[in-house]
């Protein structure tokens, strides 16, 4: 398409967060780029804060990091996962992020001593970050999701934003209302009244969706569909059904079956094309043929909020482990361990013998440090294949210099910062950092090169002998301690070019023990699986 045709698709919430706006979004752009189309995805996040990065991933779920180094919400790595494309810094915005550029615009009179007001200029800097999004990436769809729930105060201005565009060019933007339909326990009928609400919510915002995406635990019937169409504006066969499934990746196959490709082009006058989701059926073939299952400990934090665990903490963990069992033709099941019970009952430890395989997970602070590090020394000792991703890889390295070299008092300065044996310290740049308390964005971010070990399982994986992968993290291995590790067993396999830090260790003698400093789990893809998250189900399908 030329610059003139680029067309807008809005995903906007209804009812309740989590809905699924975000694997909408991909799915919608599975779909087109099915049909030969390019399309990015851009996230529209309501919150005050600048980026991701300093939000508590209890309460918000992962952070997402891409290759230029953006902290992000982690829908977008749904995007990168389902569009098979890397996204960057142009993907992701905030309102934090559009005041500050609104602000220091006015700052640099910009706006040539004009009053600068909410309306418009705030709403004017969403369009061109939309149009710069889709610009980058020369895109014929741009999908943007506007985070929170119609109806929120936070999110109005984006809604504003999409209002605008869709004033401007009428026939270049569309709407797409994901709403749930609950079914009651003690009524056993699905209601629609919440989504009539939600609708109008909407049309307040002066916007009419152009399809609805009912979620709900069951199919969208006939008589729901009618009545959504008469009380929402919104054409009976663009009302899509969209029910709970087993598996994210079975989505756009689902959504196809209903035309809904075909159906945004007709509202965004662009002729139908037929779509090719082979991939995606071979996928759902490979999830659906495993039989062997394979079951993993995930050893760490961030998993307890109440009487609930938040899987999404770790969410693009969770996605690569499934890659990894899926490229072996088997099933996973993996279970939340809190390392804090191992320091309440070591005794406990044992029970890691019933899994195939133990990940530790990135993370920051002190909370239940040494029971990850108990567990990671029972990996060790007892052979059960062990992943850790950067935390991972620094307390894997302190447990080898206390347990193996006979350095007792080896740490990490985050947790002890006057240890007499830092073996993960902080770069002096990093140090002035955390002085000034200057904590948002100024991490080891996106993507490094590093350079890997001839003979060595790392390097059999990748097939490469240079690599480049994403980093979100502020402590270091010392280099000090770098020869005497090695030498003792394990050894460091993937070093950074440039600045000769530690990258990746990997124990001789054992079935599958590495520990890396970066984030693999965030370029692995569900037809395109991590190699190291390959090799790692591999070693405990054994």
């Amino acid at each position: 398409m030329s610059k003139k045709t680029r067309k807008f698709i809005f995903i906007i919430g209804g009812v309740m967060s989590g809905v699924g706006k975000g694997v909408t979004a991909a799915s919608i752009g599975a779909i087109l780029r099915s049909k030969g189309f390019s399309a990015t995805a851009l996230k529209a996040d309501p919150y005050v804060n600048v980026d991701a990065g300093t939000m508590n991933p209890v309460e918000h779920g992962e952070v997402f990091v891409t290759d230029d180094g953006d902290e992000t919400d982690q829908d977008m790595g749904n995007y990168e996962r389902f569009l098979e494309i890397d996204l960057d810094s142009n993907n992701y915005m905030t309102t934090g992020r559009v005041y500050q550029a609104v602000i220091e615009n006015e700052r640099s009179m910009k706006y040539k001593g004009r009053c600068v007001q909410v309306v418009p200029h705030i709403p004017e800097e969403i369009i061109r970050r939309i149009r710069a999004s889709a610009e980058k990436q020369d895109a014929d769809f741009t999908i943007v999701e506007i985070g929170g729930t119609v109806g929120e105060y936070e999110n109005i201005l984006f809604l504003e934003a999409a209002r605008m565009m869709k004033l401007k060019n009428p026939g270049d933007v569309a709407s797409v209302l994901v709403s749930y339909l609950p079914v009651p326990a003690h009524i056993g009928e699905m209601k629609t009244k919440p989504t009539q609400h939600a609708a109008r919510t909407l049309n307040s915002a002066g916007i009419q969706a152009d399809m609805i995406v009912a979620r709900g635990p069951h199919e969208l019937d006939k008589p729901r569909r009618e009545k959504l169409a008469v009380f929402c504006g919104v054409d009976k066969d663009y009302c899509i059904s969209a029910p709970d499934v087993d598996s994210i990746y079975k989505i756009p196959v689902k959504m196809d079956a209903q035309d809904v490709g075909n159906k945004l082009l007709k509202v965004l006058g662009v002729a139908a094309r037929k779509s090719n989701l082979t991939p995606w059926k071979n996928l759902i073939k490979k999830i659906n043929d495993g039989k062997k299952t394979v079951k993993i400990a995930v050893v760490g934090k961030y998993f307890g909020t109440g009487q609930f665990t938040l899987a999404d903490s770790y969410i693009s963990v969770i996605e690569a482990v499934k890659h990894g069992a899926w490229a072996n033709s088997v099933k996973v099941e993996m279970d939340w361990v809190d390392s804090e019970e191992f320091e309440k009952s070591p005794a406990k430890l044992k029970n890691l013998k019933k899994y195939n395989g133990v990940i530790v997970p990135g993370g920051f602070g002190t909370r239940g440090v040494e029971g990850i590090i108990k567990a990671i020394q029972f990996a060790r000792e007892n052979k059960i294949p062990y992943f850790g991703l950067c935390y991972g890889m620094q307390l894997a390295s302190i447990e080898f210099v206390r347990n193996v070299l006979g350095k007792k008092q080896a740490h990490t300065v985050e947790v002890d910062e006057n240890t007499k044996e830092p073996v993960i310290h902080i770069n002096p740049n990093q140090a002035k950092n955390v002085r000034a308390n200057r904590y948002g964005g100024t991490m080891r971010l996106g993507a490094y090169d590093c350079i890997l070990r001839k003979d060595t399982k790392t390097i059999k994986a990748y097939g490469l002998d240079q690599i480049s992968e994403r980093h979100r993290h502020r402590y270091e291995f010392n280099n000090d301690y770098r020869e005497a590790m090695d030498k003792a067993g394990l050894q460091v396999v993937g070093i950074n070019p440039e600045s000769d830090l530690v990258e990746i260790v990997e124990l001789k003698n054992h079935p599958f023990f590495v520990g890396v400093q970066f984030h693999p789990e965030f370029k692995s893809r569900p037809m395109r699986p991590h190699p190291l998250f390959k090799e790692f189900v591999k070693a405990c399908s054994k």
